[in-house]
């Protein structure tokens, strides 16, 4: 076992840990915190496949968009966060058996056709090439997806408004 495996099950193992706790945690602000964990086990596997380009828009998308606006919205809304999300452990039993199927299924293919992952040279980046086409050939795609984008903004701010009057 080397390196890269090393690092690639600690990864997975937050990954995986902190989704469970997602899913099992009461509290959704304790919710929100594991699922920042779980974004940043995903973005390190990322890392790991050399895809670095992914892993960065892992963490400034999800980390530094979705999760802080998830937060913002849970800690503003005083009624939310005195709210206990309340997990039967009614489908527990079913979702046990499904999962073990599953990794039974996948363990089973794994190993009678003894499929390997070999980790290969990182490849260069594609950073510099991604950006030099979305400012050449494909600049008015940008520019179009960019004014999209803010039309649906002030057609948001606009209801929003409209619902308060």
């Amino acid at each position: 076992m080397n390196y890269y495996d090393i690092m690639f099950y600690i990864f997975a193992a937050i990954t995986l840990v902190s989704a469970w706790f997602v899913v099992t945690t009461r509290n959704v602000i304790y919710s929100a915190f594991f699922l920042l964990f779980t974004f940043f086990g995903v973005a390190g596997i990322y890392v790991l496949l050399a895809a670095d380009f992914i892993a960065v828009v892992q963490i400034m998308v999800y980390v530094g968009g979705i999760l802080i606006l998830l937060l913002f919205g849970v800690m503003l809304t005083n009624t939310i966060t005195n709210v206990d999300i309340r997990t039967g452990a009614s489908n527990l039993l079913p979702a046990s058996i499904a999962t073990g199927i599953l990794m039974g299924a996948v363990v089973s293919v794994m190993w009678y056709t003894e499929w390997k992952i070999q980790p290969t040279a990182a490849p260069n980046t594609t950073i510099k090439e991604l950006g030099r086409l979305l400012l050449t050939d494909y600049v008015l795609v940008f520019e179009l997806l960019g004014l999209l984008l803010l039309v649906a903004l002030i057609g948001a701010a606009s209801i929003a408004r409209r619902e308060k009057e």
